[in-house]
């Protein structure tokens, strides 16, 4: 990054590589954490004076979708009680599913607080009958149980203070006013309390920031001279006005060829929406969430599932079987995703698909290869999703093999295997230890 650009220098322009790989040392262990959009939103379920949302629009922006008045909005929070939530029951399933890493919204668009905020009083505490702070009650549960936590805030986008950034424009006078007086006067000083207020319980260790309206390089430097109070808080690539941050973004795409030498993170939902919608019951299946697990982290990235609880508190059922599915794989074979790093036989080949789209309507990537690799320093661990019918090839490897093995097996037990030429054929059992994706392990040296 080019720091002689930036009016403010943040801690990417002035570290040196070796303090930036032992500041993101973690989260590049980690590779698997949890999103959480949870706001006022959530008690319309996406539903607005009896209407629904359409299919393709996320909940969280429901009053921005309708232009909903800013005094309409604002009197939900009269209504917001969510007396079943339980702090320690949501870490525990984020470490029963193998997360490693919380990030929630603080405040989200909508420019409600879901925290105790002595900025402004249109937050959990002051305006609903709930009165508890659920981020304190995360970061108590959350370093009790071992899980880092972090925290969403979106800097420009506030649809119901004066001067805050709206995607379409203003619809409501409410909302007129200074973007600049906004940044100073609300969303510099809630950053502020983010990182400050909850330090005794280890949080949070990242800031995820979003929709960059109006930020220029200048009043993004107001923000990155709070951050550098807090240099080994991680933030990521959408504060805005030139500032890179720490990590890369792609929303609900896995990109092809990752991001080579770059950290990055696919974030994605569970069913069609990140905040809650009471209707929308079409949920990506166990396989497709583990695949693509494993899919990013062969390439390099971390991968965060997104869970949109209900006004209760609750996160919804199928959301949670889904993912303790997962954290039951990881399990017997999490050795094959944490702390390891792209597998050594390059990007799989594929191609984009003439029928099936992504999320935006663009043709969806189809890798032809049906195993994914990943590695540590002497391992390589090769995750089988089709079972094959005979002996199973690897392309040449630059390292010599010493046993294969697959992971399941708890005696690690040696698998025949021939490596000629530095191509690899081994013979696996005859019925896969897993439906969804088996881990073949070789052990290696150097080559000679």
């Amino acid at each position: 990054m080019d720091g002689d650009r930036h009016p403010v220098k943040a801690i990417q322009d002035t570290e040196t590589l070796a303090q930036r790989n032992a500041r993101m040392a973690w989260w590049r262990a980690a590779r698997f954490g949890m999103f959480i959009h949870w706001g006022l939103y959530s008690t319309l379920g996406g539903i607005w004076n009896g209407k629904r949302e359409a299919d393709h629009h996320s909940g969280e922006w429901i009053m921005n979708w309708d232009k909903i008045p800013v005094a309409d909005y604002e009197n939900l929070a009269k209504r917001f009680n969510p007396t079943q939530f339980n702090a320690e029951q949501w870490v525990a399933m984020a470490k029963a599913s193998g997360m490693k890493y919380i990030i929630i919204t603080a405040k989200h668009h909508e420019g409600f607080a879901m925290f105790d905020s002595k900025v402004n009083k249109f937050n959990i505490v002051d305006a609903t009958p709930f009165k508890r702070d659920p981020l304190k009650e995360l970061a108590i549960a959350c370093q009790k149980q071992g899980i880092k936590l972090g925290f969403y805030y979106s800097q420009a986008q506030d649809w119901t203070f004066p001067g805050g950034a709206a995607a379409h424009g203003h619809w409501d006078k409410a909302q007129n006013g200074s973007f600049a007086e906004y940044l100073h006067n609300k969303a510099i000083p809630q950053i502020e309390e983010l990182l400050t207020n909850y330090q005794q319980w280890g949080a949070p260790v990242e800031m995820w920031f979003d929709t960059p309206i109006d930020m220029t390089p200048q009043l993004a430097g107001e923000i990155v001279k709070v951050m550098n109070k807090h240099p080994n808080v991680i933030w990521d690539n959408r504060l805005g006005g030139g500032y890179e941050g720490d990590f890369l973004t792609p929303e609900q795409i896995i990109p092809p060829h990752g991001y080579p030498g770059q950290d990055w993170e696919t974030h994605m939902t569970i069913n069609n929406t990140w905040g809650y919608k009471s209707y929308d019951t079409d949920f990506k299946s166990v396989k497709t969430l583990l695949q693509d697990l494993i899919d990013v982290v062969s390439l390099g990235g971390n991968y965060m599932v997104n869970v949109g609880p209900d006004p209760t508190g609750v996160i919804p059922k199928q959301e949670r079987d889904q993912l303790l599915a997962i954290g039951r794989w990881l399990e017997v074979n999490g050795d094959a995703i944490y702390g390891t790093h792209e597998g050594p036989f390059g990007h799989q080949p594929g191609c984009y698909s003439a029928t099936e789209k992504d999320w935006r309507g663009d043709p969806l990537w189809v890798p032809g290869w049906d195993w994914r690799a990943t590695a540590k320093p002497g391992k390589v661990y090769v995750s089988i999703f089709e079972w094959p019918h005979s002996e199973f090839s690897l392309p040449p490897l630059q390292a010599r093999v010493t046993k294969a093995y697959m992971l399941a097996d708890s005696r690690h037990r040696s698998l025949n295997f021939t490596q000629e030429q530095r191509s690899i054929k081994v013979a696996l059992p005859p019925k896969a230890p897993d439906p969804i994706a088996s881990v073949l392990v070789l052990d290696t040296v150097a080559g000679d």
